[in-house]
C-alpha cells in the first residue's frame, strides 16, 4: 500500500504548496498594489516548484502537473493507474491551497483576479491560447525529460523545471496566465468559480507535453 500511498501524498504535498505560492504571489502583488509585478509572479512560480519538485522528486517524481503525468505516460515511464492516481491527487492538492488562499486573502484581493486563476487577455482568441499554453507546456515537458528524467540528466534537481515555468511566465504571463499546468488553473477555478475557456488549460498543457514526451523518447532519447 505505502508504494502508492506515499507518492500520492508527496504529488499532494508538492502541488498545494506549488499553488499557495504562485496563486499566492498573484494575491499578494494584488493586496500591494503591483510590487511584485510580472517577474516577481513569475520568480515565486519558478523558485517554489523548484523546490518542490527538488523536495518530493525521489519519491514520486516530483511530477506536480496532470499534463507532465501524462507525457510521462505517453513516454512509457509509468502506467495509466500511477498517472490517473497523480493526477487526482495533483487536483486535490491545487483546489485545497486554492481555499486555504481564499481564507486567507480578503475578497477584495481575490476577487479581480480570481484567486490567480489563470485567463485570456483581452484580444487573445481561445485557439490562440491554446496554442501559447501548448508550445509553453511542449517546452516545460523537454525541460522535465532532459533535465529529470533522462539517465544522462544533470544533477541539478528540480531547478531546470522551475527556470522553464519562470520563463514561460515571463513570455505568455500578460497573454494567457501561461498556467503550463491543469492542476494549476484547476484549483483556483473551482474556489473562485471561474471557469471560463477552462478547457483551454486542460487541452493545451496535455497536447504540448504528450508531444514533446513522444519526440523526446522517440527522436532525441538514446534509449531507442
Amino acid at each position: 500500500m505505502n508504494k502508492i500511498v506515499r507518492p500520492v501524498l508527496a504529488e499532494l504535498v508538492g502541488t498545494f504548496g506549488f499553488v499557495f505560492i504562485g496563486a499566492g504571489s498573484i494575491l499578494t502583488d494584488v493586496y500591494t498594489r503591483g510590487s511584485l509585478g510580472l517577474v516577481g509572479i513569475a520568480i515565486a512560480h519558478g523558485l517554489m516548484l523548484s523546490v518542490m519538485v527538488s523536495a518530493f522528486m525521489a519519491v514520486s517524481g516530483g511530477q506536480l502537473n496532470p499534463a507532465v503525468s501524462v507525457g510521462l505516460w505517453v513516454a512509457k515511464k509509468q502506467g495509466a493507474q500511477t498517472t490517473l492516481a497523480y493526477t487526482l491527487a495533483q487536483l486535490a492538492g491545487a483546489s485545497l491551497a486554492a481555499y486555504v488562499l481564499r481564507a486567507l486573502y480578503a475578497a477584495d484581493v481575490w476577487r479581480p483576479v480570481q484567486l490567480g486563476t489563470p485567463a485570456l487577455a483581452a484580444g487573445i482568441n481561445p485557439l490562440t491560447a491554446f496554442g501559447i499554453e501548448a508550445m509553453l507546456t511542449f517546452l516545460l515537458m523537454t525541460a522535465v525529460l532532459g533535465t529529470a528524467v533522462d539517465s544522462r540528466a544533470p544533477k541539478i534537481g528540480g531547478f531546470g523545471i522551475g527556470l522553464m515555468v519562470a520563463a514561460g511566465i515571463l513570455v505568455g504571463g500578460p497573454l494567457t496566465g501561461a498556467s503550463m499546468n491543469p492542476a494549476r488553473s484547476f484549483g483556483p477555478a473551482l474556489a473562485s468559480g471561474f471557469w471560463e475557456f477552462h478547457w483551454v488549460y486542460w487541452a493545451g498543457p496535455v497536447v504540448g507535453a504528450s508531444a514533446a514526451a513522444w519526440l523526446y523518447s522517440r527522436l532525441i532519447s538514446s534509449s531507442h
